[in-house]
């Protein structure tokens, strides 16, 4: 019976620090500007505008001119890890993103993956983008963005601080 109480309590415990640790996460959430302006280290743009509940990230942000008369982009990223997959219509119409997150710390880290067809060969190439999201205070967000090398160039690292307005 001591045996039983003790697992119990042991159990409790894990409980316990899984949703002490889930309750910490940040929260990004806000209407954030980068300087300087024109700033797309991130991959998102200069003014961004994240939501976040216990589910879901969403990154909003303008792409087009108003004079395009187009909406803005929305990603919509699952915080459980599962894949989510944006499309966007651009250039040669839609492009389709598939994403997972993953908590690393206090750092949410967007791991995308981009396919297109290789201009020569006709053949389809993955490129894959790392976001790594972090709070550096409650007002500065700090985007850091991984990209492989694509058709021989090199794999490339921006870092793109953004400030809560």
């Amino acid at each position: 019976m001591k045996r039983m109480a003790w697992l119990c309590g042991v159990a409790a415990i894990g409980l316990s620090a899984t949703a002490l640790a889930a309750q910490t996460r940040p929260n990004f959430s806000g209407r954030w500007t980068s300087a300087p302006v024109g700033d797309m280290g991130s991959g998102w743009g200069s003014n961004i505008t994240i939501t976040q509940d216990a589910g879901r990230l969403t990154v909003e942000y303008e792409f087009f001119s108003p004079d395009d008369m187009q909406p803005p982009l929305i990603f919509v990223y699952a915080l459980d890890g599962t894949e989510t997959e944006n499309s966007v219509m651009m250039g040669r119409g839609r492009q389709v993103q598939v994403s997972k997150t993953e908590w690393v710390g206090d750092t949410l880290v967007i791991t995308t993956r981009h396919s297109f067809i290789h201009p020569e060969t006709g053949q389809t190439i993955t490129s894959e983008v790392k976001q790594k999201l972090s709070l550096e205070s409650p007002v500065l967000l700090i985007v850091e963005a991984e990209r492989s090398g694509v058709l021989g160039g090199p794999p490339s690292t921006t870092r793109t601080a953004y400030r809560k307005y």
